[in-house]
């Protein structure tokens, strides 16, 4: 993708069928799936692609454990519903992109005979539930066996453990995979452009959009038959912009997170905290060679800039300590980051968001007719993009839906994939066998065109940072084919680095910049 080719597609279009605001999943989602529908899509948004909530997740796939005992505890059927689409869904997501996901075993430490009994039957009913989708067995282990799985387990009282799996995803990777299918199928992708002002008929419908470019300061407008509001927490500013007298929907979550050495544990086993103090679950999970803790629950203000909070850290880090052998210090994070869930719901100010339910819904207003897709979470982006286009079909334009069939269709770098190249890769560009496997599950197929970019400047195979496998090539990469257009898209959305070892990504900045500089051609 290049985003000067992307402005001369929106130049040289006279209207589209849908404008997209929004390029986190949901968009995403939805340019792919009106992309394979044959529409004529437009997705913009305000910053980068995957800016805000969806890069900002605990990384995983998942029906939602805690969902499944709060839908059993208080017979909530809408609880049960959507935890079995989600492991339904959770099958999908690791099926159409292998590159950027993985099935991840998560062990969850008991300390008594009546917990092992109790988290036993629960997780054998969500591996039930998920029936044919099952992607591993849970089993209940001995004291010997769970320490085979996590030997830094904190051994003091612990009676037995219970094994089950969910998937894991390179969430910001996983949306561009997504957008980059959507743009070869036709769709129209541009970053950093800023949803400004609709214009509207006589009637009150929207007709148009005006533009702002936030790179260059230009503006435009675009004519669109519909537009849909795809921006997660913000989805209130939007509704209002088209309808001031809409009133808001949304409550905002916040989820905290902070990353640790990769020595702390050594195997690919992750933790399932089942129940914190306060009710919440957290997770302590091997990602990327690190260390992923979180995340919180609570609720928040609307933030472009959230971060993680001082207050945060010992919350997170106490039950690190709590699990494993090892005391982990504060002075040992390597990165963190916080993020905002979109929640809909009625619950009055101070409630507790913990019991929200994340589930989706679509509203089409009918004095402008935006369309805003509002709630959900990471593992039901397909689900959410497959209702918003059903609606649109059925309740704006008045025919039959034709047919979505996202659910079968591989996204970028997953055509040809095969994890096992990296040995090739490895042999033919002369690089090390961790940026040979690093390449794989960044880029899939397209990992020899990272590398390929070295046949001309051999100086590219180069470590951007000692200790990590990332190369210089994967900087021009990124800029020339993945629209990145700041340090930041570069170090933190594109390449991961920020979100592993900030420091190393600072030290960094200096370097992706003078690369922005020369391979940007706008």
């Amino acid at each position: 993708m290049n985003r000067k080719e992307q402005l001369n597609k929106i130049s040289s279009t006279s209207q589209f069928d849908l404008c997209i605001i929004g390029g986190g999943a949901s968009g995403a989602g939805i340019a792919l799936d009106a992309s394979l529908r044959g529409l004529k899509v437009l997705l913009i948004d305000k910053f980068d692609f995957a800016g805000q909530t969806t890069s900002k997740s605990t990384k995983l796939i998942h029906g939602g454990v805690r969902y499944l005992e709060q839908a059993v505890k208080k017979l909530d059927w809408e609880q049960y519903k959507m935890v079995q689409k989600s492991l339904h869904e959770r099958d999908t997501l690791l099926r159409n992109a292998p590159h950027l996901t993985r099935p991840l075993p998560l062990l969850t430490p008991c300390y008594n005979w009546f917990e092992g009994i109790y988290l036993t039957i629960g997780l054998k009913l969500y591996e039930w539930i998920a029936g044919s989708h099952s992607i591993g067995a849970s089993k209940w282990l001995s004291r010997k066996e769970a320490l085979t799985y996590i030997p830094e387990l904190k051994q003091k009282n612990l009676s037995s453990a219970v094994l089950y799996y969910d998937g894991q995803l390179d969430d910001a990777r996983y949306c561009l995979a997504i957008l980059q299918k959507a743009e070869t199928l036709g769709a129209t992708i541009l970053n950093y452009a800023e949803a400004v002002q609709f214009e509207k008929d006589t009637s009150g419908k929207l007709t148009a959009l005006q533009i702002k470019d936030t790179l260059s300061g230009n503006t435009f407008a675009v004519q669109s038959k519909v537009f849909i509001n795809a921006t997660g927490p913000f989805a209130d500013h939007v509704r209002q912009m088209a309808n001031p007298n809409l009133k808001s929907r949304m409550k905002v979550s916040r989820g905290a997170h902070v990353v640790l050495p990769p020595n702390l544990m050594k195997n690919e086993t992750a933790i399932l905290v089942p129940k914190t103090d306060d009710g919440r679950v957290l997770f302590i999970i091997p990602w990327q060679d690190h260390l992923l803790v979180g995340t919180t629950d609570e609720e928040d203000k609307l933030s472009e800039t959230p971060d993680l909070e001082a207050y945060e850290i010992p919350y997170l880090l106490s039950y690190v300590n709590r699990y494993l052998e090892k005391e982990v210090r504060p002075e040992e994070i390597t990165s963190g980051f916080a993020g905002q869930r979109p929640l809909l719901g009625k619950a009055e100010k101070g409630s507790d968001t913990k019991s929200l339910v994340r589930d989706h819904e679509v509203e089409i207003d009918t004095a402008s007719q935006l369309v805003s897709i509002m709630g959900g979470k990471w593992t039901t982006y397909r689900l959410m993009a497959k209702d918003t286009l059903d609606q649109i079909y059925e309740n704006i334009w008045q025919t039959t839906p034709v047919d979505c069939t996202s659910e079968k269709q591989l996204l970028h770098g997953a055509e040809g994939y095969r994890f096992e190249d990296w040995q090739k890769l490895s042999e033919q560009y002369q690089v090390s066998s961790a940026t040979a496997q690093h390449l794989m599950k960044k880029y899939g197929a397209f990992a020899q065109k990272v590398l390929a970019l070295t046949d001309a400047q051999p100086a590219l195979k180069e470590l951007i940072q000692p200790n990590h496998p990332f190369i210089k090539a994967e900087i021009v990469y990124v800029i020339q084919e993945e629209m990145a257009m700041t340090s930041h898209d570069v170090l933190y959305r594109r390449l991961g680095l920020a979100l592993r070892d900030a420091q190393a990504a600072k030290a960094s900045e200096e370097m992706v910049e003078n690369f922005l500089k020369t391979y940007h051609f706008e």
